[in-house]
């Protein structure tokens, strides 16, 4: 701390022990992006009910299935520079409550039609809550840990989608497809309270603003006492500036062009991955043999593996974290391919499917936090933001991949196939991304000196 009491923030975090209130921080974003991977996933998991109740074909379900990744898109890409405009704190309220309201409504739909439209608000919400978690946890995280807490926080989106299939699987056979709805959409209204009174906004986004003094004094304070002696606050940027008045401006600027392009394609691919079986899973393994029950709860493997994110979390704050998720992409290829190879064998295909979810989920859920490290703080938000956006429509294809698939009645050996290049394709994509975008040695000892406090 210099004679006039300036402190830095990021070198305040690096410098203080990861305290209970950014723990808080972290419970808060958790279950945010929890409740999302729940309420992205509920759909696929009714889905065989809805095929009974309403009498309609697998192939009339896929805009049911693709409207709230419509939603996700259209929320993510307005509320990243909405975000970098207005703060987190009011973004994520405001999402929150919109997907709450939209999902509760949408356990009363009368038709397809109806399911279909709320099904699309709730995607607005969804789309706008995620990215805006992931740029505040990020934005309190010592740069040491950055990667493995964001990571591991990212964790509660195929944590929710897993604990979704199970609670399916047990409240449709006894309350109907209904109750799985109304659960996600009562609970995100609960946690609004919790986030008005609990939830802070961005410290780097304050002091990135102008901020008044005090009021970022008073949340530093709730890390450590020592915040009180600051009479001003600043930050150093590790990412690169481009004098550009707006996120948008920072995302689309020459010097961050190649890489935005490269994360979008590479989000992009894993989405047409993830949904393509999220969505599909259940209905497929039903039509090759296997009980509607037994065909759910395997299903459910799929996202529960995404708790290896935080491995990779740790890896990355490390080692080259653009190889290391290329490297998870390229293995869930593989590990699909073989989904399609052991359908006949119940037990292969429980471990199979639960390998291809760990690697799936842990490549797909270290691209936010990859994300937020690459841009600046005034172009955090909108990065994130619209990675994950863009990334939708990649779960657009992915849905109307599948039903296209089914509708020419491929085998599901050739399903898997098809379903496995894309992580091919996303592996080549962060590749390219550090090529043009070279995270050096140097680079990352300089930011190991600032996390330390030297």
């Amino acid at each position: 701390m210099s004679s006039d009491r300036r402190v830095n923030v990021q070198t305040f975090l690096n410098e203080h022990r990861f305290s209970v209130f950014q723990w808080t921080v972290f419970a808060l974003c958790f279950f945010i992006v929890l409740l999302d991977g729940f309420d992205t996933a509920a759909i696929g998991y009714i889905a065989p009910s809805l095929i009974k109740e309403w009498a309609v074909t697998r192939s009339t379900l896929a805009p049911l299935l693709s409207a709230a990744l419509f939603g996700l898109a259209a929320g993510a890409l307005s509320a990243g520079p909405l975000a970098d405009r207005f703060g987190r704190k009011l973004v994520l309220i405001a999402s929150v409550l919109v997907f709450g309201i939209a999902c509760l409504g949408s356990a009363f739909s009368v038709d397809l039609n109806q399911l279909t439209i709320l099904r699309f608000v709730t995607g607005l919400g969804l789309g706008a809550a995620m990215p805006n978690a992931v740029t505040l946890m990020s934005e309190y995280c010592p740069d040491r840990r950055r990667a493995t807490l964001t990571n591991a926080m990212f964790c509660g989106f195929p944590l929710g989608a897993a604990f979704g299939g199970f609670l399916a699987a047990w409240m449709i056979p006894l309350w109907g497809w209904r109750s799985v709805l109304l659960l996600g959409g009562t609970v995100p209204l609960v946690l609004l309270v919790l986030l008005v009174v609990f939830l802070p906004e961005s410290v780097r986004y304050m002091v990135a603003n102008s901020q008044p003094v005090e009021r970022i004094r008073a949340v530093l304070a709730r890390i450590s006492a020592s915040a009180a002696q600051a009479s001003a606050y600043v930050m150093t940027e590790t990412a690169k500036a481009t004098g550009a008045k707006s996120g948008a401006g920072v995302v689309l600027s020459p010097i961050y062009r190649v890489g935005s392009a490269m994360l979008w394609l590479a989000y992009f691919m894993g989405l047409v991955i993830f949904y393509a079986l999220i969505n599909w899973m259940p209905i497929l393994f039903k039509d090759a043999g296997l009980d509607a029950k037994s065909a759910t709860l395997i299903s459910a493997l799929f996202p529960l593996g995404g708790v290896g994110a935080i491995f990779f979390g740790w890896l990355m704050d490390r080692f080259n974290a653009n190889r290391i998720i290329a490297a998870g992409y390229a293995a869930t290829a593989v590990a699909v391919y073989a989904i399609g190879q052991s359908a006949g064998n119940l037990g292969m295909l429980v471990v199979v499917v639960f390998v291809a979810g760990t690697l799936m989920n842990t490549a797909q859920s270290s691209m936010p936090a990859l994300a937020a490290g690459f841009y600046p703080t005034q172009g955090r938000a909108t990065g994130v933001a619209w990675m994950l956006g863009i990334g939708r429509f990649g779960g657009i294809a992915g849905s109307f991949l599948v039903a296209e698939l089914a509708r020419r009645q491929l085998d599901l050996a050739s399903i898997f196939t098809i379903v496995a290049i894309p992580g091919l394709i996303a592996a080549a994509a962060l590749l390219v991304k550090q090529f043009a975008h070279a995270e050096t040695t140097s680079e990352r000892a300089i930011v190991a000196i600032e996390a330390h406090g030297h």
